[in-house]
């Protein structure tokens, strides 16, 4: 009897790629995991059960077809495992790096709730794109047929790219412009090498370039060129921007010299890995080389924050959170790399100012306790009076999320709809704005949410502008 190619979880033990040590990774922002050998990859992609209701691809926001895709590579069908990927996801070999599967597709793998250890789905769809890459089957786009229309995609973030990747497969002229001298957004920016080696990005940007998508750079949308002259030189208008609009800490104190938002130090420590010349890190304003630092916030940008503090030579770091380990929002995963690296959590505190002269030299802190949930389901953190005290620091870095910037206003185009929280108001599954022509997708729309699902609006919005094109098109021939 042939051996069955799949449902090994029974046999075989759940095996990330190797992790570097601590120590080692701490001196560098190289990717921490390796890659699989083949083998490897075969082995643990035959762990899963090939679910007849696969929770990991209900449970992905953009409906991977993963159990597929693991038996191909299971079964040495390494190509079509790619192709079968790339169907759905514009950029598979980001999304296996960046995106919290354990919140995700494998937080819900079936196996992982009978207790064998989820499949390593994230680990094995980078192995199937890397492999794609090094041998060459990831191609420029050619579409079957070229069209007049045009697109122009204001932001060169995933949502932007998803879109340009998909209208320009189906023949349509496409134009990105985006306020950076590199394309990407916070993949470029914002996310730290660790996690995503910025040639990962740099090459799918080239695969766009040499596949015919445009990209007006260091272009600032409002004071460059005005959004009333994008609507009229295309045909319609995809916004993409993203938010990048820090949110701020009303605290005494907060603004002595030190305090620094987190995309500020990201951005600083990102662009000086490209090799540009950062006049803030090289004055030590960005830079945490030896001093103590403290990271204000529980997400996923506080634990690139801390990781990328250690990396740079930091005394010491400190993670405030006003919740506890279980109830934050950053991946699990990544606060124990970071601990392993050296980072110290403190659980349920939370800053009510700053001390210092002109420079900030300590954090005052408040002692949490978690009370009755609030109006999101969580448990809402509560002060225990009288048990404040003082966490010395030199750079503190508010990492406290990020809200949109007011485009109607910056664009003198008060016409463009917003929500009571800022975001464009667009239409659920087209995407489409109240502006004719003009639609919006990702953070902008949702507010500050994951590269998953900014993927999965530009790919919508794309197939939404197609439909679009195609009606005015047929209009003009009626006439």
């Amino acid at each position: 009897m042939a051996t069955p190619r799949m449902l090994q979880f029974v046999t075989k033990p759940r095996q990330m790629p190797a992790k570097r040590n601590a120590t080692e990774r701490r001196e560098d922002f190289g990717e921490i995991y390796e890659e699989y050998a083949a083998e490897k990859a075969a082995e643990q992609a035959s762990r899963c059960s090939q679910c007849g209701v696969p929770y990991c691809q209900t449970h992905c926001p953009l409906h991977n077809n993963i159990p597929d895709w693991l038996m191909l590579t299971a079964t040495g069908r390494l190509e079509e495992a790619y192709e079968m990927s790339q169907a759905t996801n514009t950029f598979p070999e980001i999304c296996g790096r960046i995106c919290p599967q354990d919140r995700l597709c494998e937080g819900n793998c079936v196996i992982e709730q009978s207790g064998h250890g989820t499949v390593t789905i994230g680990a094995v769809e980078k192995y199937i794109t890397d492999t794609a890459w090094e041998k060459g089957w990831v191609k420029p786009i050619k579409p079957a047929q070229e069209r007049p229309e045009s697109v122009g995609i204001i932001g060169a973030g995933p949502g932007g790219l998803a879109a340009a990747d998909r209208l320009r497969r189906a023949g349509i002229q496409v134009t990105v412009y985006d306020r950076y001298d590199r394309a990407g957004g916070l993949m470029t920016y914002g996310i730290p090498g660790f996690k995503l080696e910025k040639p990962v990005v740099m090459r799918r940007i080239e695969q766009l370039e040499a596949g015919g998508v445009q990209f007006v750079l260091n272009c600032n949308v409002g004071e460059d060129i005005s959004f009333a002259a994008i609507r009229g030189q295309h045909d319609a208008v995809l916004i993409a921007t993203g938010v990048y609009k820090s949110r701020e800490l009303q605290a005494p104190g907060a603004a002595l010299t030190g305090i620094e938002r987190a995309l500020d130090y990201l951005t600083a420590s990102n662009r000086k890995s490209f090799g540009d010349d950062v006049p803030e890190y090289d004055s030590g304003a960005l830079n945490a080389a030896g001093k103590r630092v403290v990271v204000i916030g529980g997400g996923d940008t506080a634990m690139d924050c801390v990781r990328t503090a250690i990396r740079q030579g930091a005394d010491s770091v400190k993670c405030l959170y006003r919740r506890d380990r279980a109830n934050m929002p950053g991946s699990q995963r990544e606060v124990q790399n970071a601990e392993e690296e050296g980072v110290e959590f403190v659980w349920q505190a939370a800053p009510a100012g700053f001390i210092g002269e002109t420079a900030v030299t300590g954090v005052q802190v408040q002692r949490m306790r978690l009370g009755p949930p609030d109006a999101t389901g969580r448990r809402a953190p509560e002060v225990i009076e009288g048990a404040d005290y003082v966490e010395e620091a030199d750079l503190v870095i508010k990492a406290l999320g990020f809200e949109p910037e007011t485009l109607p206003k910056l664009w003198d185009e008060p016409e463009l709809a917003v929500t009571r929280w800022g975001t464009i108001r667009a239409e659920f599954g087209t995407h489409a704005t109240k502006l004719p022509g003009v639609y919006a997708v990702g953070d902008i729309v949702r507010g500050a949410s994951l590269v998953v699902w900014a993927i999965r609006d530009g790919r919508e919005a794309a197939d939404s502008i197609v439909e679009y094109l195609l009606q005015a098109g047929q209009a003009v021939a009626a006439e």
